[in-house]
This record gives C-alpha cells, sequence and structure tokens, in this order.
C-alpha cells in the first residue's frame, strides 16, 4: 500500500509514537501526528488514515514527509520568526545602562513607566528587558563585610572551637540582646479567622526595656541566662561569674564573644586575670554571624516576642525565661560545617567583587589578613 514501503519504526519508536498517540495530556495536534505515523507504518493508505482522522490527504502527505526528513523531531512544531524586534541590541543596551548607572531625578530608583517615558518605548518592554536581563532595580539588598586587620586568625580560631573542641575544656558562645521592649497594643488584638489574619494596631504603649545575657554551651545546646536592667561592665562581670558557675570546675573555659566595649573594660581584664580558666576569643568586628548564641536570639525575637505583648518588664522577662527553659528540655547544638577554607574563600570572593565590579577604593585589611592565611610568609632565616 502507498507508504507502507516508506516508514520503517523500530520497536522504541513504535512504543513512543503509539504512547503519544494516547496521550491525554500532551497537545492535541502532537497526538495526531503520532497517530498518522503509526498509521502509515501499519500500512493503512493516506485517503484511509485522512477520512479517519477528518483532516486532509495533503495533511497526511506533509507529516509523513516531515518525519522521513526529522525522524521524531519532524513531529514538533516548528519554530516561527514572530513579529520583528522593535528594541534592537543597541537600545537595549542604553535601557541596561541607564538602569543600572543613573536615576531618575524625583525618585531613588527607576519603575517600568518612569523609565519608559524616558526611552520612549513602552513599560511592557522595560519590563520584558529588565526580566531577561535580571535586574531588579526596586530591591536592595543590604551587607556588611568586616575590614578586622585579624579577620583570619580570629575566624580560623573560632572555627576551630566549633569543628574541634580541646579536649578537658567547655566552649561558651556569650552576648547580650539589648533593648528588649514591654510593650501592649492600644487595642485588644484579634485571633486569625478563615479568610482573615490576625490583626493589631500599629501604635503600641512602651513600659520599659530589659536586657538579655545568654550563652549556648557550642557542646550541648544549653542556654544559661540573666536579665539587667543595664549592660555595662559591671553586669558583664556578673554574667562571667555565672558563666563560671555552670562550667565543671576542672575543664578551661573557652568564651566567644564580641568586640563591645563592656567586654574589654579594664574592669573586665582585672577580672579575667584573676581567673586564669578562661580563654577568651573575639569575634571579628562586624562579624558577630560567627557567635553561635546570635540564633538563640534570634529563636527569641522570632518565636517568643514577634506577636507577644507584656504589660511590665517583669512579666516579658518570665515570657522568654519560660521560652528558654521549654528550649533547655530538649537543647540541640548547633551542627557547624563551614570550614575556615570555605568562610574565607567566600569573604574573598565578596571584597574582590566589592573592588573588581564596584571599584572600591578603600583597601582591604581584612583580604590582606586572608592572603597571609592562605600564602603565609616564609620565616625561614636566609643563610648565612
Amino acid at each position: 500500500m502507498p507508504g507502507a514501503e516508506n516508514i520503517q519504526l523500530d520497536e522504541h519508536a513504535q512504543e513512543q509514537l503509539q504512547s503519544l498517540a494516547r496521550s491525554r495530556t500532551c497537545a492535541v495536534r502532537r497526538a495526531e501526528r503520532a497517530r498518522i505515523i503509526v498509521e502509515l507504518a501499519a500500512g493503512r493508505a493516506k485517503q484511509e488514515i485522512a477520512k479517519q482522522l477528518g483532516i486532509a490527504r495533503q495533511t497526511v502527505l506533509r507529516w509523513e514527509r516531515r518525519f522521513l526528513r526529522l525522524g521524531m523531531d519532524g513531529l514538533k512544531d516548528a519554530a516561527r520568526s514572530g513579529r520583528p524586534r522593535t528594541i534592537g541590541p543597541q537600545q537595549i543596551a542604553q535601557i541596561v545602562q541607564k538602569t543600572t548607572q543613573e536615576t531618575p531625578a524625583d525618585s531613588t530608583h527607576w519603575s517600568t513607566r518612569s523609565l519608559a517615558a524616558v526611552m520612549q518605548v513602552s513599560a511592557s518592554s522595560i519590563s520584558r528587558i529588565w526580566r531577561a536581563q535580571k535586574l531588579q532595580p526596586h530591591r536592595v539588598k543590604t551587607f556588611k563585610l568586616s575590614n578586622d586587620p585579624l579577620f583570619a586568625e580570629k575566624t580560623a580560631a573560632i572555627v576551630d572551637l566549633y569543628l574541634n573542641s580541646p579536649p578537658h575544656s567547655v566552649v561558651w558562645s556569650a552576648d547580650e540582646q539589648c533593648q528588649l521592649q514591654a510593650l501592649t497594643r492600644t487595642q485588644p488584638s484579634l485571633p486569625c479567622a478563615p479568610g482573615h489574619p490576625a490583626t493589631k494596631t500599629h501604635n503600641y504603649k512602651r513600659h520599659g526595656t530589659t536586657t538579655l545575657f545568654a550563652a549556648q554551651n557550642v557542646g550541648s545546646g544549653k542556654v544559661i541566662y540573666t536579665f539587667h536592667k543595664q549592660h555595662t561592665n559591671q553586669e558583664w562581670i556578673q554574667f562571667l561569674t555565672m558563666i563560671e558557675k555552670h562550667s565543671p570546675p576542672d575543664k578551661q573555659i573557652h568564651l566567644i564573644i564580641d568586640n563591645y566595649s563592656a567586654h574589654k573594660h579594664s574592669n573586665v581584664q582585672r577580672w579575667l586575670a584573676e581567673h586564669p580558666r578562661f580563654r577568651i576569643h573575639y569575634t571579628p568586628t562586624s562579624g558577630s554571624w560567627l557567635n553561635q548564641v546570635e540564633r538563640v536570639f534570634g529563636e527569641v525575637s522570632r518565636k517568643c516576642l514577634k506577636h507577644r505583648s507584656a504589660a511590665t518588664v517583669e512579666a516579658l522577662q518570665q515570657d522568654i525565661a519560660q521560652f528558654l527553659d521549654r528550649r533547655n528540655e530538649n537543647p540541640k547544638p548547633m551542627n557547624w560545617k563551614a570550614t575556615t577554607n570555605d568562610i574565607l574563600q567566600k569573604v574573598k570572593r565578596a571584597w574582590q567583587s566589592l573592588h573588581d565590579r564596584y571599584a572600591a577604593q578603600k583597601p582591604s585589611a581584612a583580604l590582606a589578613s586572608i592572603e597571609r592565611y592562605f600564602n603565609p610568609p616564609n620565616l625561614t632565616p636566609a643563610p648565612t
């Protein structure tokens, strides 16, 4: 029969075409084309196939030729040219340059409509170009890079405590969470309901503040804490005494803290000199993200304080204490995985991007510290 000698299908192609022909999810036209080829391979005449499928004989002939020439790919729709471009590459480059290098006179950033008016194109065209170039001028992300001259050395010391705690020692991560406010809303809040979120007034009444002193045992995850109205060196010394009390008497204490002035006060230094089993490890400046206790403070803010009202400072302290006590019933130490090399390489890329992409002129002491870490100076004495 006509066509029977032309279409020869192997077992895999036969199964693939039959699956397409029976499919309920692919495009109807693709299923129809697959049925045409299956019927031709079975030896049926083109006129008979056309009559069965309700199409013209020329349609059957067209897809037979396409399949013979291109195989399975021939059953797909050919690419269409579409309407010719009205915005050329040069104008696109101008739009990108204006988006990234300039700002409008009456705003801090461009919108699709304001830039469209300047470039004399449609707002939808600006939107398509921004999406293609992955530009989002309305978004701004914040960042902070430490410029500590001893950034690499401090980071290496702290990460080593997390990954390889010294024997016969206990590691504490400590800090203060300041200015925790006891607040009540000016009107009662309403609970959530189906189709409606919980509501509260935007204005509130203050009833005082407190400071949470907390330290997390890096090995066990347990948190010790206390509250003070202020956070001076005197309160910090009292908290150090508390940490020592909760540490085994026969173990050395490694304490990870930030560079807050109260932590380095002369009174604190004298107290530490009188308690020699303390080993202090300062995080790099602007590097408190290395301090694990910040994770605890984040949980307090998100889970305990975010939607809470407290009429007194004492009530606020009680709520936080109950939250931390429940947390201590099942403490979980942080599973720290980042190595010193991973952290330093990432910070190094950030500093290099700041210098290369944005032409930052300020020299980086932290970057110099990282370079020293990866390429230590050769201290071998010269031969005499």
